[in-house]
């Protein structure tokens, strides 16, 4: 059995976290010593490292809530956490067609300044430039 600091060393979740965790039940709440000290085992290890994990690859939580309930049943088919998986790499698809798409008008601003005067800047020109907003609501 470890600490609460130990699981946050061990797993790299910041302590707050954990108990955020605990908190909206994305993990058990431990036992506790008679002073009241949290006390975690190899499963509390094991599932806080499958929760930072999978958020480090951009799962939200009630994904992550799924994931942990179908674990709890070995034998059912894993089409539904295959189907979360798919929408999380779609997801990220396209955040990095829109990232690529930053990168094309900045890149492109950057070029087209000559590095003269404010008053003449051509970042600054195409930053103010309202005709080139798009209508956030269409995305």
């Amino acid at each position: 059995m470890i600490t609460i600091g130990a699981l946050s060393k061990r797993t790299g979740v910041n302590i707050e976290t954990i108990r955020y965790y605990e908190r909206i039940r994305l993990i058990p709440p431990p036992p506790r010593t008679e002073s009241g000290r949290r006390l975690y085992g190899a499963e509390g290890v094991r599932r806080l490292t499958f929760i930072r994990h999978a958020r480090d690859l951009g799962f939200d939580i009630a994904a992550i809530k799924t994931m942990l309930a179908l674990q709890e049943v070995p034998e059912a088919p894993c089409e539904q956490v295959s189907r979360i998986a798919t929408d999380q790499l779609a997801a990220v698809e396209g955040r990095i067609r829109r990232l690529l798409g930053l990168r094309t008008e900045l890149t492109r601003m950057i070029k087209e300044c000559e590095n003269g005067k404010v008053a003449n800047c051509r970042i600054i020109e195409v930053l103010a430039d309202s005709s080139g907003l798009r209508d956030e609501t269409s995305t």
